[in-house]
């Protein structure tokens, strides 16, 4: 018997690339006016939908589906440049991707949140 079930190690691989994410996007912001600086983004929303995709058991009979870490990928982007100095930083589309990235993780952590409420109302025995 497990304690946790797939949805809360999905949650957690959720909020670590959430994380990565926030620390990215601080990061371009930070060097906005640094000279020939090129953004960095995070590569791997696509990579976990495709491990959950797979990880879909229709069958109690079928292999468990084991959790690894899901590997999180920061590249740099070179193919572009926005400003004359060679930066490549769009400051209007990275306050976007931290304002989507903050609600992202905040829906994870509600998410999460509610699958401890639960697994404490079994513990207890549904009591209050």
């Amino acid at each position: 018997m497990k304690l946790f079930s797939n949805t809360i190690y999905s949650l957690e691989n959720a909020l670590n690339y959430s994380s990565i994410k926030q620390k990215v996007i601080a990061n371009n912001i930070a060097n906005v006016d640094t000279p020939n600086y090129k953004a960095q983004e995070v590569s791997f929303k696509s990579e976990l939908d495709q491990a959950l995709l797979k990880a879909h058991r229709l069958d109690e009979r079928h292999f468990e589906f084991k959790q690894n870490r899901q590997r999180i990928n920061v590249y740099t982007k070179n193919t572009t440049t926005f400003n004359h100095n060679g930066n490549n930083v769009d400051i209007d589309k990275e306050m976007v991707e931290m304002a989507e990235n903050q609600i992202y993780y905040n829906v994870l952590i509600e998410q999460l949140s509610g699958k401890f409420t639960a697994l404490k109302e079994v513990l207890k025995g549904g009591n209050t």
